[in-house]
């Protein structure tokens, strides 16, 4: 061997040595380089409080209520359809870091700047734990050197990423690091720890919110199954069940608000936190007794969640629909025009392809796994726990594009088996061809940046005016700037868009009527049927609603459904400048995209 050669191989040993022996501080220095990184990237939306997503706007709403003296398990928003407020399903918890860092910084910075410095701050939070369990899950799974490759591979998750950038306040973030703080504990070894883990785990997802609840289930059954399979499993069964239903009932205690402790199908409520408990009481059974025969125990397995499924069906039947609960009526006008609702082909090609590679490449990698690890029984047990959330949530993309981050974050342990096995392979290749080219290919599949890096090379189709126009007011009438002059107006109640109001009621003084919220259906409809039926109609919902204001955005995105359903309803009026005579016009600057008329009749 040369001295280059041997120098190349020691710098290799080396490398590898310190990303084993120091590996837990190599990730919180990635982790605060990443964050230094996105801070910087986003500071001026940082400065502006660019809080872009409805979600987002009304988590601060909600945080400044709890701050303002609003009780604990109060989460209705004042701010919201007055005097009544607007019934918000979720839970205090993911209120906290947000709340902690604003009162921590206040007394020294401001409660301006203390709140810069939470929405910048807090969504970077629960990206350290979910690069941990990430880490974890590939050191047991694929090889102990193997994780940094999962760290990029998680970098280029381009949906699931944008949930841990600053400004995306809301609970998304942590329900994906919880999630995967969940899987890397079905493939904990050490049984008992793992059963915790996985069950702590999906306790606090439920607290904040019902998201995961599928992929929660799922590892339910993966403790089952493994219990079936190898009797000592029952360790991990007994933790999980423990675990899980004590944590759901003191998530209930405290955090479920006044609303959530009604019989409600969208929310930790008595319907899920009675099935929880049910389900970790049988658990619990089934771990304790001791039978020495597979079939045996997969019939009770199976007879154990038939109580479940039977308990589920017959006390709460009501859930066994759409959660949302929404009506048909609310459904039709609103709901079905939802993005992030409808299926992930709903958004053309490229976006489709963008959210799909990485999954994809994952499910294959799992395969691929699955077939070195054919002979080792407990490694192929966990791999199967693990794989199955990440081709459910694959699978769930053909219903719903939210579950894109979550389908995209399972599979990047799925992607690193790719770098780490294949493109191993085709490095040791004695062709040329196959040792560069194929490497590289293979490891674009594995970190997902195949697809992206392919589209980069197809011309995109230049936008039309119209989408420009869209593009412009989506952009700009939530901007602090455009809506500068409506916060200078008396405040009062704004009769608005559904997708607007939540940043409203954040940035000015101004109260609202609807915000996309599923549980103001009836809200929501007046919102809708204002706009969409006559001027009459109009002024006789604003009168009930006793709105002082009607705020528009021209061309923002729901105006074209109601440019495209309802031509010649209401807002198709005021677009064609009809304005009537119960409207009276409130000078904006010129160059403002919104438009804003006093309700004077």
């Amino acid at each position: 061997m040369s001295d280059y050669a041997a120098r190349l191989e020691r710098s290799r040993l080396f490398a590898l040595d310190l990303i084993e022996r120091r590996w837990r501080w190599i990730i919180v220095a990635t982790w605060l380089v990443m964050a230094a990184w996105f801070i910087f990237a986003s500071w001026r939306q940082i400065r502006g409080f660019g809080l872009g997503d409805t979600d987002d706007n009304m988590r601060m709403s909600q945080v400044r209520a709890l701050l303002a003296g609003q009780d604990w398990f109060d989460l209705r928003q004042y701010k919201m359809n007055p005097p009544f407020g607007a019934n918000i399903h979720w839970s205090r918890l993911v209120d906290l870091p947000l709340a902690g860092i604003i009162l921590a910084l206040r007394p020294f910075i401001g409660g301006r700047d203390a709140e810069q410095v939470a929405v910048a701050v807090a969504p970077l939070l629960p990206l350290l734990p979910a690069m941990f369990a990430i880490a974890l899950t590939v050191r047991r799974m694929i090889a102990r050197p193997a994780w940094p490759l999962a760290i990029v591979a998680l970098f280029f998750a381009g949906a699931t990423i944008g949930m841990f950038l600053p400004l995306r306040i809301d609970h998304h973030g942590w329900q994906l690091a919880l999630l995967a703080i969940g899987v890397s504990g079905m493939t904990d070894p050490r049984r008992a720890r793992g059963g915790v883990t996985t069950g702590l785990a999906g306790a606090l997802s439920l607290t904040i919110g019902l998201e995961m609840i599928i992929y929660i289930a799922l590892s339910g059954v993966a403790s089952v199954l493994s219990w079936v399979d190898d009797r000592d499993e029952r360790r991990r069964l007994a933790a999980f069940a423990v675990s899980i239903g004590g944590g759901c009932a003191l998530g209930f205690a405290g955090f479920a608000s006044y609303a959530n402790r009604l019989a409600v199908c969208d929310a930790l409520s008595p319907v899920w936190l009675s099935d929880a408990l049910l389900a970790s009481a049988l658990l619990l059974g089934l771990a304790m007794l001791r039978i020495e025969r597979w079939p045996l125990r997969l019939i009770l397995a199976l007879v154990a969640g038939a109580i479940v499924a039977a308990f589920h069906a017959l006390m709460w039947p009501h859930c066994l629909q759409r959660l949302e609960g929404v009506s048909p009526e609310v459904s039709q006008l609103w709901l079905s025009h939802v993005r992030e609702a409808r299926p992930v082909w709903s958004n053309g090609w490229k976006v489709s392809s963008l959210i799909l590679a990485l999954p994809i490449a994952g499910i294959f990698g799992y395969a691929i796994l699955g077939w070195t690890l054919r002979h080792d029984r407990p490694r192929l047990r966990a791999l199967l726990s693990i794989a199955a959330p990440a081709v459910a949530a694959t699978a769930l993309l053909a219903w719903q594009t939210r579950t894109g981050p979550a389908a995209q974050m399972l599979g990047v342990t799925g992607g690193t088996v790719w770098i780490w096995i294949v493109a191993r392979k085709m490095f040791a290749s004695t062709s040329s061809i196959v040792r560069v080219l194929g490497t590289t290919a293979v490891a674009l599949v594995g970190f997902g940046a195949l697809v992206p890096t392919l589209i980069s090379f197809v011309p995109g189709t230049p936008l039309t005016k119209t989408e420009q126009a869209i593009n412009r007011a989506n952009n700009l009438c939530p901007t602090m700037w455009a809506m500068k002059p409506v916060a200078q107006q008396p405040a009062g109640t704004v009769f608005t868009f559904v997708d607007l109001a939540p940043r409203l009621i954040t940035i000015t003084p101004h109260t609202s009527i609807a915000g996309p919220y599923h549980r103001n259906g009836d809200a929501i409809a007046d919102v809708m049927h204002a706009f969409r039926g006559t001027a009459d109609q109009a002024h006789a919902i604003m009168t009930a609603h006793h709105a002082d204001y009607l705020l528009t955005c021209p061309m923002m995105s729901q105006t074209t459904i109601f440019m495209s359903e309802a031509p010649k309803g209401f807002y198709g009026q005021l677009s064609r400048g009809e304005v009537p005579a119960w409207l009276q016009p409130i000078p904006l600057p010129k160059d403002n995209p919104l438009r804003m008329w006093k309700i004077v009749g």
